[in-house]
């Protein structure tokens, strides 16, 4: 089956943050972290349950080389990501963009 990808506008600006970050403190390394997201984001598609489920129905996937991690919900020929959350994070702060 072929999915539709839906970033969140919370996400978006969870992964400008990100990118903002690592680039201040290294030239380049957020070009990394968009290419490790994008990777990451292509395994999710090829095969979304493969991912274990963390919360409810909200799903995990792990950034390689950087402790982030993809969360997102499947609904049909949907995958909606609602959070790119940085892994020392409070998960709380994430659960409340599941509504």
């Amino acid at each position: 089956m072929k999915y539709e990808l839906i970033i969140r506008s919370c996400a978006e600006q969870d992964i400008a943050q990100a990118v903002n970050w690592y680039e201040e403190n290294t030239t380049g390394l957020g070009s990394r972290f968009v290419l490790s997201l994008d990777a990451t984001l292509h395994s999710i598609l090829r095969n979304p349950e493969a991912f274990p489920k963390v919360y409810k129905d909200i799903r995990r996937a792990l950034l390689l080389r950087f402790p982030y991690g993809i969360f997102y919900l499947i609904d049909e020929n949907k995958i909606i990501v609602i959070a790119v959350y940085h892994e020392k994070r409070n998960p709380e702060n994430w659960k409340p963009r599941i509504g």
